[in-house]
């Protein structure tokens, strides 16, 4: 590290930090009041501090889950409803039917299904109330409706249920969104409770669901701090993370609230070391509205985020115990060698990195910025299944995630301390690099791999070799320009406007499905989404390959638009 960045991390305390993480860990803040009352408490201390902060106040459609529970052969099972399940306050009842759980949950797929709609699933399911493996997850229940299902129950792995969301809907809904709103009650139950509804489906029992559901549209405060960069000041990164959360939320995401907070404070202080901006921003409707408060800024700022913002960096879970590692770390290829160098430089450690899932505050994709981290830090695999663990989606792999037990004793000080660090030097690096730090000749690699796996699976069924020379040219014109950035002759300027273009190009082809300003479903999205086809053109019936055929050359045109668009950027700005 040069001596301003140690200087710099030498300024963290992690004073400020704990006192918000043990003041949070005294309310919920799942509901928009109490939501609105934790944004208070963070506006207060930047105010103190001097720091200007602009809150604003959009109206999210949110969903608040409140009471639920299953009934069966005379037995009350304690529940919890996803937020936007179907409200059946007044009891919804069906015939049970089990379909076996496809997921894995000692993996980080746990929220992955391989089930499918087909003929055969929908005369398994139609009218009946589906009791099923896994968490109450949008793909799961958007699958089971589909299909006919009137209801789901979701067996959580352990003794604890988890709060979560079950619709495929990515922030407010569009008009064009709301056919896929929920339109059937869903519960979770713990796996003693699923086994015995297991039992009763078997023996052709039935079961009444009942949710209690309140949504409707909540003005939430959404406070937003800008540090302004002396060189580039319109240029910036984006650093941001949830400030509501299930129950108390220690872990997911007291610890990243408090985390952004001491940043700010530190980065204000040395605000004149900044060449390019910071923009901090704490967000609503993240655990109650599938992002609300993340994507009502993406589509407010975009045409601001399109033009300006270099980078966005997401702060969910960091700063948990036991978490000792950096792994399954979600970063963009073309992010992952600079993040790797930051976590060794600050914690000495190695970073395991993964694509980006379609989760978190990645609502960012659809306008094509590069990004890096989501979770940061987590407990080793060693240490979770030593302890019993199954895979969750926070907290740093504690089962107390999304649970009324993610309280003060999920985070740790010094792990919180570090984790600080980890995220104030890559936004500040990422700030004043001369050159952004964000290298595409990796994700053409990726792209190269990602076009040879398909390949392998579409077999003799389809050609991609047009795609693959696509790949392979953009690669070879990323290795020239790189080289002649470090050579010096390509000016800074003209070396980032084309590392920052290629952004809005190469982002989203490789992680979106819709155009640009509109958001996907939240739902699995694979790498190069437009030749998904080929992983499946294998196993189709004979008289449905010319379909599957047509639908790859449509992908294969657009993949390879983008990447000559990309090559076009690289020869106009930096021939």
């Amino acid at each position: 590290m040069t001596p301003s960045e140690t200087a710099l991390l030498d300024q963290v305390t992690i004073d400020a930090p704990w006192a918000l993480v043990e003041s949070f860990a005294t309310f919920k803040r799942e509901h928009p009041d109490d939501v609105n009352r934790g944004m208070d408490e963070v506006v207060g201390h930047l105010r103190d501090w001097g720091i200007e902060v602009k809150v604003h106040e959009p109206e999210l459609f949110l969903s608040l889950p409140g009471q639920a529970r299953v009934e069966a052969n005379g037995t009350t099972f304690r529940a919890k409803p996803p937020a936007f399940s179907a409200d059946a306050r007044d009891g919804f009842e069906g015939p049970l039917v089990y379909i076996k759980g496809t997921t894995n949950m000692d993996e980080e797929d746990a929220f992955e299904s391989q089930l499918e709609a087909s003929p055969e699933m929908d005369a398994r399911v139609r009218g009946k109330i589906v009791l099923t493996e896994g968490f109450a997850s949008p793909a799961i229940i958007s699958l089971m409706e589909t299909c006919g299902a009137i209801g789901v129950i979701a067996i959580n792995p352990g003794v604890d249920i988890h709060w979560g969301i079950c619709t495929t809907i990515w922030g407010i809904p569009g008009t064009s969104d709301l056919d896929r709103k929920p339109g059937i009650p869903a519960a979770a139950v713990n796996m003693e409770s699923g086994k015995a509804l297991i039992e009763i489906a078997q023996a052709g029992g039935s079961a009444t669901i009942f949710t209690e559901m309140e949504e409707g549209w909540f003005k939430s405060k959404l406070p937003e701090i800008t540090i302004t960069g002396t060189e580039e000041p319109d240029k910036y990164v984006l650093l941001h993370g949830h400030l509501d959360s299930w129950d108390v939320g220690v872990g997911d995401n007291a610890t990243g609230d408090a985390s952004m907070l001491e940043i700010a404070r530190v980065l204000w202080a040395n605000r004149d070391q900044l060449k390019r901006t910071v923009k901090i921003c704490w967000w609503p409707g993240h655990s109650t509205g599938r992002y609300a408060g993340s994507t009502w800024y993406s589509d407010t700022m975009a045409l601001d985020l399109d033009a300006n913002c270099v980078a966005q960096v997401n702060c969910d879970s960091p700063g948990c115990r036991w978490a000792t590692e950096f792994l399954n770390v979600s970063v963009m290829s073309e992010a992952h060698d600079f993040l790797a160098q930051v976590i060794r430089d600050v914690a000495g450690k190695e970073l395991h990195s993964e694509r980006p899932h379609r989760a978190g505050d990645y609502s960012f994709n659809d306008i094509g910025l590069s990004s890096y981290l989501m979770l940061s830090s987590a407990m080793t695999d060693a240490h979770r299944e030593e302890l019993g663990y199954y895979a969750v989606g926070g907290c740093g792999m504690n089962i107390a995630w999304h649970t009324e037990n993610d309280t003060l004793e999920i985070a740790d000080k010094d792990i919180l301390l570090r984790d600080i660090k980890v995220y104030l030097l890559a936004v500040y690096r990422n700030a004043n690099a001369t050159i952004l730090p964000f290298d595409w000749r990796a994700t053409a690699r990726e792209f190269k791999e990602t076009i040879a796996d398909y390949q392998r699976q579409a077999g003799d069924r389809f050609d991609l070799s047009d795609a693959k020379a696509a790949a392979e040219a953009l690669a070879d014109d990323l290795d020239g320009f790189y080289a002649r950035v470090d050579s010096g002759s390509v000016p800074a300027d003209a070396a980032n406007t084309v590392i920052q273009e290629l952004a809005r190009i190469l982002v989203p082809l490789n992680f979106n499905r819709s155009d640009r300003f509109r958001h996907d479903p939240a739902l699995t999205i694979p790498p190069l989404p437009a030749l998904e086809e080929a992983t499946k053109i294998a196993g189709r019936p004979d008289d449905t390959v010319g379909f599957a055929r047509t639908e790859l050359v449509r992908g294969q045109n657009h993949v390879i638009a983008g990447m000559r668009s990309a090559r076009q950027l690289i020869a106009r700005m930096a021939g």
